[in-house]
């Protein structure tokens, strides 16, 4: 194998230089025989490789095998040219058996008709095939390159989602690339077959009236013995040369014609053109009424009739056996009238920390006996929340509610209901960012996660949807989004006693020490849950827990207060919080306090009040409200830099109506970072 691998790398080059070489280099009768059955071997394997391709990207070679199949089809024509004039004179097997037989078996000899065989092989080949397939590459070419903001859109969804990993959002982003090159290339790539087919014409006229030249003046043939040998000769040559072009050409046109699905060509017609016993039916029926009409072929008519009939007797009975097939068994309701059960603890259940209820329609994307799609959409949900807040939250509850609508579902958080939404499986969500090319028919909807407007399309319209700048994603992907934000925004209150715990036992696997001195010598396990929690709460990862339970090791023998210690480990954890926000920009733009304004807060603080007079929040609100907006419109993360003592109590008053202000203290920012004052909050009311 390894050998086989190095010899591909030097096949190409050597191939490229072989057919330059046989423009230049004159070639025996029998070299040309065996380079024209390679020709027409090639052509043949490349059109059944694209009946049997499912998606365009697997034969991505494509247009450089069109390039290569038609410098070798052009050398070929050079090479054939050069031994007919030499040697036409000596009969119609001066160039090869092959071409003498092109000429006579499939033209019988006659130059008249093989002139008109190749001028309309030459016509198909040109007109109809090859344009078509440039047509339609161009046009893909053009649709894959409006698609591709909304399909890049789609996979950042699911990467935000926990839906699929890195590598694979890398893959699916460079698949997208690849294709729009694929159609470029393509429409590129059918100019060498229309050039070929031209080049086809000329080399055939060429060789006619050189032959007539050479044969009369210089062999002394005369004009009717010339025309026919070198006649029949150029035409069988150019018959060898357009067979395998109109052959390759059907292949692009199948290659850029078809819809990518999990289904090759023979699959795809067998399914959506042969698989209908109505209309098998109504085509039988209307051939077997041209059937009796007098005067008409009969028997043909009658015989295919016929035929179609029993294919619909066929294919009817098959899909009524395939109904009768249930599709998933539904349970037994359970008796709960039976008075002789006495009622105990184990009737009492306890809340799930988060649950998923669904309808009756949604069943089959949560049952684990059918592979529910939305079950493996979950625990990735899982999995990347784990690897982005640092913690495993609870397994999420699924159960189906039939007093929900058959398509509905609901998210809960310890009974209480978060979010809910209905969906359409087997059909796709086309969401409106608000900067779509056209319309699309579909049933009018709004996307349950954010609120967007959305339509619910046919799995047919989903090219057409990316094209026109539409974010589309399946039903089970709409449900996993709604989830994945749901713990995002609840990721504090996911992380209970418990999970705090798991999360102690499992850093005690790398740090014993630090878990052993810390809790519960130092802290009560309650304490360090407040403190995450509120970590949690501003939208801050504990992943580097190490550097958590340090900070709270060195502060906690003194410092009893969550409160307290959650500003200590947001000094320990600037670095790690600034690059959060600001990435790695060294200059940070932020908002900052007036003199005025920060010294009255600071005295609201040290008299601990624990609201702000109503004229004063409300100037204060405004103006954050004004500043973080004008940031936002400079393509700027608002930030909000506070005095250590001030940054809890501004970032409780702000959180609930500025959720996207991160509110930041002086003690939180590195040394080597510069801070730049892009607005400032005044304290005049």
């Amino acid at each position: 194998m390894n050998n086989g691998l190095q010899l591909s790398k030097f096949a190409p080059p050597i191939i490229i230089m072989l057919i330059l070489a046989m423009m230049i280099l004159p070639l025996p009768p029998f070299v040309l025989d065996i380079l024209f059955t390679f020709n027409i071997s090639v052509a043949v394997i490349v059109l059944m490789v694209s009946l049997y391709t499912m998606k365009p990207l697997d034969f991505s070679v494509f247009p450089t095998v069109l390039l290569i199949t038609t410098m070798l089809r052009l050398s070929l024509n050079v090479a054939s040219t050069r031994i007919v004039l030499l040697n036409g004179n000596t009969g119609p097997a001066a160039a090869g058996h092959v071409i003498e037989a092109f000429g006579h078996f499939l033209v019988r000899g006659n130059y008249t008709v093989g002139l008109v065989v190749f001028l309309i092989l030459v016509i198909i080949n040109f007109v109809v095939i090859t344009k078509g397939a440039g047509r339609i590459a161009e046009v893909s070419a053009r649709f894959t390159l409006d698609a591709m903001p909304g399909k890049q859109m789609a996979i950042d969804a699911d990467l935000n989602a926990g839906l699929i990993g890195e590598s694979e959002a890398r893959s699916r982003r460079s698949e997208i690339s690849q294709e729009a090159d694929f159609y470029g290339s393509m429409d590129g790539a059918s100019k060498f077959v229309r050039g070929d087919a031209v080049a086809g014409i000329i080399i055939v006229a060429i060789n006619i009236i050189g032959g007539l030249a050479v044969g009369v003046i210089q062999h002394g043939m005369t004009v009717a013995q010339a025309f026919n040998n070198y006649t029949l000769l150029a035409i069988g040559d150019g018959l060898v040369a357009q067979i395998p072009a109109l052959v390759i050409s059907t292949a692009a046109g199948l290659m850029v014609s078809r819809v990518t699905t999990n289904q090759d060509i023979g699959e795809q017609l067998h399914l959506q053109l042969f698989s209908r016993p109505r209309v098998l039916g109504l085509a039988g029926a209307v051939l077997g009424l041209l059937g009796i009409i007098p005067g008409m072929p009969n028997m043909v008519f009658l015989m295919f009739a016929v035929a179609l009939g029993f294919s619909a007797w066929v294919t009817h009975s098959n899909n009524g056996k395939q109904e009768a097939q249930p599709d998933a068994k539904i349970p037994e309701p359970v008796d709960s009238g039976s008075a002789s059960v006495e009622v105990s603890w184990n009737d009492v259940s306890p809340i799930d920390v988060v649950s998923l209820e669904v309808g009756y329609r949604l069943i089959a994307l949560v049952d684990q006996a059918q592979d529910g799609e939305l079950l493996r959409r979950i625990r990735g949900i899982r999995k990347k929340f784990a690897q982005e807040f640092g913690f495993l939250v609870a397994p999420v509850h699924i159960r189906d509610n039939l007093e929900l609508k058959l398509n509905a579902y609901r998210i809960a958080l310890k009974g209480v209901e978060l979010g809910s939404g209905e969906i359409q499986p087997g059909q796709y969500l086309a969401i409106n960012p608000g900067r779509i090319l056209a319309p699309l028919p579909g049933i009018a909807t709004t996307d349950p996660t954010f609120g967007l407007p959305a339509l619910w399309i046919e799995s047919s319209l989903r090219e057409q949807a990316q094209s026109l700048g539409y974010t589309v994603v399946d039903a089970s992907t709409v449900v996993a989004t709604h989830l994945s934000q749901i713990f995002q925004v609840n990721a504090a209150e996911l992380l209970g006693r418990e999970e705090v715990q798991q999360l102690l036992d499992h850093t005690a696997k790398t740090y014993p020490k630090l878990v052993e001195d810390l809790v519960p010598k130092l802290l009560p396990l309650s304490v360090l849950q407040k403190v995450l929690q509120r970590l949690l709460e501003e939208r801050l990862n504990i992943r580097d827990i190490r550097t958590i339970l340090e900070t709270l090791a060195e502060h906690a023998s003194r410092i009893s207060d969550p409160e307290e210690l959650t500003a200590k480990v947001r000094e320990a954890m600037g670095r790690s919080i600034i690059q959060q926000i600001f990435g790695g920009a060294r200059e940070l733009p932020v908002i900052a306090l007036d003199g005025g304004l920060e010294k009255l807060l600071m005295q609201i603080v040290q008299n601990e009040v624990s609201a702000l007079e109503p004229g004063l929040a409300e100037n204060i609100m405004r103006q954050t409200h004004t500043a973080t907006e004008q940031l936002e419109r400079q393509g700027l993360i608002p930030a909000l830099i506070t005095p250590p003592p001030l940054r809890p109590f501004l970032a409780r008053f702000l959180r609930r109506a500025l959720p996207q202000l991160h509110v930041i203290s002086h003690g939180e920012i590195p040394d080597a970072k510069i801070i730049k004052v892009s607005a400032i909050l005044g304290g005049s009311r």
